[in-house]
């Protein structure tokens, strides 16, 4: 299980297991937020604590973070899928650096095209130095 937390620590997510990748999106929200997404549903394999406030971004998607120290902590999606369950992700940056320092990085071009581009061989380590 990997758990992040925001600055202050009022924001808390766990993940079950290991995650296959960490996203790098380039879209006009999340090149801002300078983030590392790990995706799967909300309650199943994700769970947050703690009290957020929410950026709505279109009719997709909800940003949330922390109103006291301003952590981006995760996204989650504004409507269900056909099995009833909610998508979300969260922030890896959140997390020790230990615990997810060796995921490889995806890469999706959120800002053109929408398509998952081929890995790099980067890691999420190599993106904290």
């Amino acid at each position: 299980m990997i758990k992040g937390a925001c600055l202050c620590g009022e924001v808390r997510w766990t993940f079950a297991g290991q995650p296959d990748g960490a996203t790098a999106c380039n879209c006009t929200a999340c090149r801002r937020y300078g983030v590392l997404w790990a995706y799967d549903y909300e309650n199943e394999g994700i769970h947050v604590s703690g009290v957020t406030r929410a950026y709505v971004r279109g009719k997709a998607l909800e940003f949330h973070f922390c109103p006291n120290c301003g952590c981006v902590a995760y996204w989650r999606s504004l409507q269900l899928d056909e099995q009833g369950r909610r998508r979300i992700a969260v922030n890896l940056r959140l997390a020790e650096p230990d615990a997810v320092a060796q995921i490889p990085i995806d890469h999706f071009d959120g800002l053109d095209t929408f398509d998952d581009l081929p890995r790099d061989g980067k890691c999420v380590a190599d993106y904290w130095f």
